[in-house]
């Protein structure tokens, strides 16, 4: 059974940085596309990041230039590095990951202060 833990959410001031962990378990092979959504109260869920397998990356508009997201396939773990973060930032963020389906993990609050 394919399980996704996130780490590394929490509160930050505005302009600070975080950086989240996605670890997969309970699969012998890689994800083609592992990869961060996020969803503020009252919102749709929106494509944070993905990147898939062979290193090809996808970002939503309202993050590009400020996070960047990396993965390890060997370990089957994605990060989000996220830089210069915003009030607006603020949201729960779901790692998401594919393979013949798609995975969500629990989610982890990421809160950022003016």
């Amino acid at each position: 059974q394919v399980q996704l833990v996130e780490s590394g959410g929490g509160l930050v001031q505005a302009g600070g940085s975080l950086r989240l962990s996605c670890a997969a378990s309970g699969s012998m092979f890689s994800f083609n596309v592992m990869g961060w959504y996020r969803q503020a109260p009252g919102e749709q869920r929106e494509l944070v990041a993905t990147i898939t397998s062979s290193g090809m990356t996808n970002y939503g508009d309202s993050v590009k230039g400020r996070f960047t997201i990396s993965r390890d396939n060997a370990k089957n773990t994605v990060y989000l590095q996220m830089n210069s973060l915003k009030p607006e930032d603020t949201a729960d963020y779901y790692c998401y990951a594919w393979r013949l389906r798609g995975y969500w993990g629990q989610g982890t609050q990421v809160t950022v202060s003016s």
